[in-house]
């Protein structure tokens, strides 16, 4: 079983979130998170004043698979993902140690699924 992170730009969701559901990835977990990176900000005026703004508004997709699921997980998310420009966000997997459905108590794969 693995967890997939993507930390994407929020204009990119309603693609990435097509690209999954075409690869029968139907499950996820979407959140608002701010971060920073190499597109460190920018700076804005308001009210007279200069604001840098650093943390910009990003979209963090959390989807548990099992293994055989997890390299097309990855690819759908690019696929949907991808600008080709600076910001377009990162994806991190790792080794998921367990999983419990607390509906029936069901554990591991069958849990996921």
């Amino acid at each position: 079983m693995k967890m997939i992170v993507a930390i994407i730009q929020p204009e990119r969701l309603e693609a990435v979130k097509k690209e999954l559901f075409n690869a029968e990835i139907h499950k996820m977990t979407v959140s608002r998170v701010r971060g920073c990176g190499q597109q460190k900000g920018y700076d804005e005026h308001y009210r007279g004043q200069i604001k840098s703004v650093n943390l910009l508004e990003k979209i963090r997709i959390e989807i548990a698979v099992n293994d055989e699921f997890a390299e097309p997980t990855v690819k759908a998310i690019i696929k949907g993902a991808k600008t080709d420009t600076i910001g377009d966000g990162k994806i991190f997997v790792w080794n998921l140690l367990d999983c419990i459905r607390i509906r029936t108590g069901d554990k591991g794969g069958s849990a996921i699924g």
